[in-house]
């Protein structure tokens, strides 16, 4: 096919040798496959901004580390400068989290480079080497939907465990190939300490999980793995390894509000007390 425009420097540069088809066109990018000497892999060109159909970029945004100070002053005046760094923070996004998440043991594909907004990465293939299918498009028996389901939940974990929570993890984000489920689509990943939104982000990706395996075993829609996974990451108690039950009990103790500023009262008489006594003494 012809080479796209945005495909072209790759080429010249010799880091892609030809393209073979599009495999898919999506809300923020267009994939590709490509020929890279004698292996086929995936090339995704991100849409520009205004082509871009995701939204709230900018909750996305929060918390994400910017290389220099010139950048950070442009980003948030909105500068033509501002928005081209803008740009490729969302693009080298998903290049950094992939390399994160590599080596941290999560199940994502391989990259190799990000030049000029194309990412160049490994093709994730099923069994019979075909371009894998989406989790959205497979159907499962219900003991493979509880594995399916057990597998996610530890790539999750991986995932919070090396700080990045993706945003948008759903059934048409998640590949499948011969060893189980691979997760895709990675320029929204947030940092799970430094977003405002982290949590409920965390949350909607499990419970998307959860909610797509459930229709093939029911008994996982009672599950509250979320809520039991954020509470021991905030304690600081998560780890790959952490044993899971999918049960949370939230703490509904009502907090005694007038004994606490009974003792808040109390502290400041006290004070106040101590205070006098000291001047009376000289």
């Amino acid at each position: 096919m012809k080479i796209p425009i945005r495909i072209q420097p790759l080429v010249d540069d010799g880091l892609i040798d030809d393209v073979v088809r599009r495999l898919k066109s999506g809300k923020e990018a267009d994939v590709y496959t490509v020929l890279c000497g004698g292996e086929i892999r995936c090339a995704k060109v991100y849409k520009e901004a205004t082509q871009r159909s995701f939204k709230q970029a900018v909750q996305y945004q929060e918390g994400r580390k910017v290389r220099n100070s010139r950048s950070a002053r442009a980003m948030q005046k909105g500068s033509k400068f501002g928005r081209k760094q803008q740009e490729e923070t969302w693009q080298t996004a998903e290049v950094d989290a992939l390399f994160r998440l590599a080596n941290a043991g999560v199940r994502v594909p391989q990259p190799y480079i990000c030049l000029d907004g194309v990412l160049l990465m490994e093709l994730i293939t099923d069994g019979e080497g075909l371009v894998a299918p989406r989790l959205s498009d497979v159907t499962f028996t219900e003991e493979e939907a509880l594995v399916g389901h057990d597998t996610m939940i530890r790539n999750i974990v991986r995932m919070l465990c090396a700080g990045i929570v993706h945003g948008d993890l759903s059934e048409f984000n998640v590949l499948l190939d011969a060893q189980g489920p691979v997760i895709i689509d990675l320029p929204q990943a947030v940092d799970a300490s430094a977003n405002n939104h982290a949590e409920s982000m965390f949350e909607r990706d499990v419970n998307n999980m959860t909610d797509f395996y459930g229709q093939f075993a029911p008994e996982l829609l009672k599950t509250r793995y979320a809520k039991e996974i954020w509470a021991l990451y905030e304690e600081g108690k998560l780890t790959p390894e952490s044993v899971l039950s999918g049960h949370f009990v939230e703490d509904t103790h009502a907090a005694d509000v007038d004994s606490l500023l009974d003792e808040i009262t109390a502290a400041e008489d006290e004070y106040y007390d101590r205070q006098r006594a000291l001047k009376e003494r000289e």
